[in-house]
């Protein structure tokens, strides 16, 4: 039984971040925002995060408002993996995970996401 966007949105933070994975390795893919300047950031208190949704409806359900010029990005995990995660770390981002209008998520450095979305390799 798949939950649907508003229901995932309803989510703890950890659930949400457990329902972003298995979508992302169902689908195979990242959504963020983007405007005109490119990716959308977010910043907490000590860090300037990306957003990432599991979907292009929970990545809509933020473009409201100040945000309501942005348009869902779709990213290839193989393409983030490969480009934007090193990318990232370079620039110490963090990832803000399916982030809801009450609530952040978890925010977590991109190779911790990384780890969940690639199989572990077996010996």
């Amino acid at each position: 039984m798949s939950k649907s966007p508003k229901d995932a949105s309803q989510m703890t933070p950890e659930a949400r971040y457990d329902y972003f994975i298995e979508q992302a390795k169902e689908h195979k893919t990242l959504w963020t925002l983007q405007d005109n300047d490119g990716c959308v950031m977010l910043t907490t208190e000590e860090e300037d995060c990306i957003p990432m949704w599991p979907s292009e409806e929970t990545a809509k359900l933020w473009a409201v408002d100040d945000w309501k010029d942005c348009t869902p990005l779709s990213i290839p995990v193989a393409e983030w993996l490969e480009r934007w995660v090193p990318g990232m770390q370079d620039d110490d981002l963090f990832v803000a995970v399916f982030p809801v209008q009450e609530d952040l998520g978890v925010v977590l450095e991109p190779y911790e996401v990384e780890q969940r979305l690639t199989p572990k390799q077996r010996h």
